[in-house]
């Protein structure tokens, strides 16, 4: 198995260990831990739970790599790996009793910043509807023994997702970006979990994604899913407080960042 490969199986263990974790904390009630920049944007027990959870079996298995995560912050390694993590993505729809969450993880090569890193391996394990979906760099991206692929065409116009930030203050700008985009678009979906709407692209069931301000471990391995899957991820206006991440098939990509790079 290349080295790729290795970190891709033990990402893959520890997500459906992360994964049954949080499922099980779900079914005996969230109780909510803090907010983070907003009202709206939370924390439970649990996203502190399933992250150290999965630090403490990756510093196990690998002493020497790094960590970033959403809950705890970075760790310096001394391999030149570091692990991005996002314990509970989704973590309003956990608290709500919504499906659509997931546990992320993600390799990198590299400092720990999107602009310069290479991903290897990403895991992106959605507990509660039973799928994981898996890549390594050059093996392809996969979920359950079927190689993923992006879109291609769209005739019918590209079915996109999105998502907005918590700060009302960032609501107008979002949604005026929406408008922009819907001439090029079959519909809009707007599920509330980055990495799980990276992978759906990357499986063909979004033509495309765009969104501002999202973390390094909103989508650290959803990105990984997607470029093995055929498709282009890239971020614009990066210097910004809240860049924006573009992600589909190559068209899809290319009519989006066409839009949303503009600055008319």
């Amino acid at each position: 198995m290349t080295p790729a490969g290795e970190l891709r199986e033990l990402a893959t263990e520890i997500a459906r260990e992360a994964g049954e974790l949080a499922c099980a904390r779900r079914m005996e009630g969230v109780r909510l831990a803090a907010t983070k920049s907003t009202l709206a944007d939370i924390v439970t027990e649990a996203d502190r739970e399933v992250e150290d959870l999965i630090r403490g079996r990756l510093r196990a298995a690998r002493p020497h790599d790094g960590f970033l995560g959403e809950e705890s912050g970075a760790e310096p390694g001394e391999s030149g790996i570091t692990w991005v993590v996002d314990p509970i993505d989704g973590t309003v729809n956990y608290a709500y009793g919504l499906p659509a969450y997931n546990v992320s993880i993600a390799a990198v090569r590299g400092e720990p910043d999107p602009e310069s890193w290479e991903a290897l391996a990403a895991v992106v394990n959605a507990p509660a509807l039973g799928e994981i979906f898996t890549a390594a760099r050059d093996e392809g991206a996969w979920a359950g023994g079927l190689r993923l692929a992006v879109t291609d065409e769209t005739p019918a116009g590209a079915l996109l997702g999105t998502g907005f930030g918590y700060d009302p203050a960032t609501h107008d700008g979002d949604l005026a970006t929406v408008r922009r985009v819907m001439p090029m678009a079959r519909d809009l979906r707007r599920m509330g979990a980055a990495a799980l709407d990276l992978a759906y692209v990357a499986a063909g069931r979004l033509d495309g994604f765009f969104e501002r301000g999202l973390r390094p471990w909103d989508h650290a391995a959803g990105a990984l899913l997607i470029e093995e899957a055929g498709g282009v991820v890239s971020r614009v206006d990066v210097e910004s407080p809240r860049p924006m991440l573009i992600a589909g098939g190559r068209d899809v990509h290319a009519r989006l960042r066409d839009i949303l790079a503009s600055k008319s």
